[in-house]
């Protein structure tokens, strides 16, 4: 985590995650792996799949409630538990069935 002085907030910071290696020791799976890279515009991104994947494998809160918003959109759905692994599958289903939690 890189904070921007003595003063800085770690929700002000830049937080780094390292692609296949799990963020804490609790998380059931490690962070996607690099070559869920997408290049759409001439920016490196993660693919939506990898984001979705980091935001359940945290699923924290404020994690869930990204995952609401990419629902809200209409970028994920049911179709997605299928594209999961099984433990990522049941948070996912778990928000879906708990809209407004």
């Amino acid at each position: 985590m890189f904070l921007d002085g003595p003063g800085c907030q770690t929700r002000e910071s830049i937080h780094l995650l390292f692609a296949g290696e799990k963020v804490r020791a609790e998380h059931p799976l490690p962070s996607p792996d690099l070559s869920t890279i997408d290049d759409p515009a001439g920016f490196r991104v993660l693919t939506l799949e990898a984001l979705v994947q980091m935001k359940l494998l945290s699923n924290r809160r404020k994690d869930q409630v990204h995952v609401e918003d990419l629902i809200g959109v209409g970028l994920v759905d049911r179709s997605w538990l299928t594209k999961l692994p099984p433990v990522l599958s049941q948070r996912l289903q778990r928000i879906l069935d708990t809209p407004d939690d």
